[in-house]
């Protein structure tokens, strides 16, 4: 009985973890969040900096979010190695962990198995953030390609394409890093599992319940929001102007 609560603890992880990653991404189309907020800022990021000579700032800011990621996907590896060496000594980890109070002491298959699920999680991380920084340097390379403002031979549309293909690989990068954020999140929660199954389950569902809180109920959400101009007299009217309804 006791494996089958196990089984039943792993699967609950993963219908939270893939059941809000299709569950926010299918949300960002109807209404606001941190995803599609950001996605706006950086079009409009895109814009400007097409009609700045000197670029610098530009380059730098692309820089500082290429070593966010680096970072994270440094510490994936220094996280897996200590998981892999922690797979050496199951016998001593898990004598260390039954002093512990609450928890219970499975089989050793299944302790392996919580250490392998912990190891998956990080290595899809790792994936996730070295994506990241590889498409970062994409934009990095778009913005030293970018048309300078004074060349005339570029049509005002050719300069709004290049902004807008810019903003998306942007956004993307943007994207694989926050599953790659996301997935720390869900490691603590495997942590859990090292106490309890039930404690597990508990800790997906909450988990799932603080990403929705700040990815779409955030004091920033609702700052980012309140600091955009999504529409302007006599200008051009945001494609995401059905949004502001829900901040109020």
């Amino acid at each position: 009985m006791s494996d089958y609560l196990e089984l039943l603890a792993l699967v609950w992880f993963f219908v939270c973890w893939l059941g809000y990653s299709e569950y926010s991404r299918r949300r960002a189309n109807d209404r606001p969040c941190l995803s599609n907020t950001l996605d706006i800022y950086r079009g409009d990021w895109m814009r400007v900096m097409l009609q700045r000579g000197n670029r610098i700032s530009d380059a730098s800011v692309v820089g500082n979010l290429e070593r966010n990621g680096a970072f994270f996907a440094s510490s994936c590896l220094l996280i897996l190695a200590g998981i892999i060496t922690a797979l050496g000594y199951t016998q001593e980890v898990m004598e260390v962990f039954s002093t512990m109070p609450f928890s219970t002491m499975p089989s050793r298959e299944i302790w392996e198995l919580r250490m392998v699920v912990l190891m998956v999680v990080f290595i899809y991380a790792f994936f996730k953030f070295t994506w990241s920084m590889r498409m970062y340097n994409f934009v990095a390379v778009l913005i030293g390609s970018a048309p300078m403002p004074d060349d005339k031979q570029i049509s005002p549309a050719a300069r709004e394409a290049f902004a807008v293909n810019a903003a998306s690989v942007c956004n993307m990068a943007g994207d694989a890093f926050n599953l790659g954020l996301r997935s720390y999140y869900y490691a603590l929660a495997v942590v859990a599992w090292f106490i309890h199954p039930i404690t597990f389950m508990i800790a997906s569902t909450w988990v799932v319940l603080v990403l929705y809180r700040r990815e779409f109920r955030s004091a920033a959400l609702t700052a980012l929001r309140q600091g955009k101009v999504f529409e302007e007299p006599g200008g051009r009217t945001g494609k995401t102007d059905k949004f502001t309804a829900n901040l109020k």
